[in-house]
């Protein structure tokens, strides 16, 4: 579109949302094809590595910007009660809403009932589909081994460089981050003037980063779905007969997103749920086309802080927290997947195994990584505890991928929804203009 601004001829840019779903859009499009004329050689090695690419530099700089920001949201506070408030409103704001999705989809998978005519023995399962299910249930069995407190144990690193050098150690990082700050707080401001302002350009640098590398996202998306479509054509024999049980997964999901969530902020802010989504939309897009919570973490953080007027010292506590232990979409699916794999075993859960699910779905998606294919291997744990066969899990594998794509944004918009609930709580929420909502 063309507008006269000044006498001069300038162009409306274009927002990143829109861009991210051509994108999409283009990407899928483009997998057909690909599919339809038998370019799967030419898309697995000349398209889909841009996407790995592109998720490699947002799973880059993670670390570093939970790492800074977190240091400078904590050491920002100044006062060691109020983190301990805004820690406990974000962890029980998470654990709730976590019951609820677990809630929400126990009653689907009871009401549809999607595995009550499931024929295993018909279904050829692929050897990409077992060999992964195989490795998922391996993984499963050794984190059910380490025992009950292995979670706790598991947060306090033994050496933060090691614990920084891989995505999956989040919680390690979080962990030193906020003690890092605290300390900073608990000592004069004389002695941690420096220290604040090397973080705090640190912090800068590394939101400029996520600048740069958002100007490749609709490309990056692209490539990903692109190749995605190509990987899916071999098993659409199994996505068509797992179509009941993905079509409820997906119904939860939509009911977390589109009720849970909007009801939410209803009730403790006055953020009108249209502009809370479309402040959020880039971050739902990325989190869809990369199934990864930490690597949308850079974006969701830029849209809570600058469209929906999230303060930095919420943000920055909040989110990173949230990317690692708010995992309602991730939980949701596992209630599901879990009953609907003992329906097709013919298996009865009573309402004490259910309630097992509840209780180990919510613990599980704490430990659960912020990356993609990590809600398998928690399945694997929540499917133990009911006595029901890991093997299952080669039943689902072959539509994981999508659900998991789905159910990430779930992850992130529910980040979102309580980073805003926190910060309108504690007086921390400013008043976006139009312009800042919609570019």
């Amino acid at each position: 579109m063309i507008k006269k601004n000044n006498n001069r001829l300038t162009m409306k840019k274009l927002a990143l949302h829109w861009k991210i779903i051509i994108g999409m859009v283009l990407g899928v499009v483009y997998g057909l094809i690909a599919n339809k004329l038998g370019w799967v050689d030419f898309t697995n090695a000349w398209i889909k590595p841009w996407g790995v690419i592109f998720v490699n530099l947002l799973k880059l700089i993670a670390v570093p910007l939970v790492f800074a920001s977190l240091i400078k949201g904590v050491a920002s506070l100044s006062d060691i009660s109020k983190l301990s408030r805004i820690g406990g409103k974000t962890i029980a704001i998470y654990l709730v809403s976590t019951v609820i999705s677990v809630t929400i989809g126990l009653f689907l998978v009871n009401m549809v009932n999607p595995g009550a005519d499931f024929d295993r023995e018909s279904i050829q399962l692929s050897e990409n589909s077992q060999s992964g299910a195989d490795k998922k249930i391996a993984a499963a069995g050794n984190v059910k081994e380490a025992g009950p407190l292995q979670f706790v144990v598991d947060i306090v690193p033994t050496n933060i460089f090691s614990a920084s050098s891989n995505n999956s150690n989040m919680l390690q990082v979080i962990f030193f981050a906020i003690l890092f700050g605290i300390s900073m707080v608990m000592l004069p401001s004389e002695k941690t003037v420096y220290v604040k302002g090397f973080f705090d350009g640190v912090n800068d640098i590394i939101l400029q980063i996520v600048g740069l590398i958002m100007l490749a996202a609709p490309y990056g998306v692209f490539a990903l779905l692109g190749g995605l479509v190509v990987d899916f054509g071999a098993s659409s024999t199994l996505f068509i007969a797992l179509g009941k049980y993905s079509l409820t997964v997906i119904a939860g999901l939509l009911l977390m997103v589109v009720v849970v969530y909007p009801l939410i902020l209803r009730m403790f802010t006055k953020v009108k749920y249209l502009d809370f989504f479309k402040a959020i939309s880039p971050a739902q897009m990325l989190a869809f086309s990369t199934s990864s919570s930490a690597a949308t973490l850079p974006v969701t953080m830029e849209r809570c802080e600058d469209h929906l007027g999230v303060s930095e010292e919420v943000s920055s506590f909040v989110l990173p927290l949230g990317a690692t232990i708010n995992m309602d979409g991730t939980s949701l699916y596992q209630a599901v997947a879990a009953v609907f794999i003992a329906q097709a075993f013919g298996i009865e859960l009573d309402l004490g195994q259910q309630l097992t699910i509840v209780l180990t779905a919510t613990l599980a998606s704490i430990g659960a990584a912020a990356v993609p294919g990590a809600g398998m291997v928690m399945l694997g744990i929540v499917l133990g505890a009911i006595n029901v066969p890991t093997e299952g899990l080669a039943l689902i594998f072959g539509v994981d991928r999508i659900l998991d794509m789905m159910r990430t944004v779930v992850n992130v918009t529910g980040d979102a929804t309580v980073a805003t609930v926190v910060a309108s709580t504690e007086g921390e929420l400013r008043q976006v203009t139009e312009e800042e909502l919609m570019s």
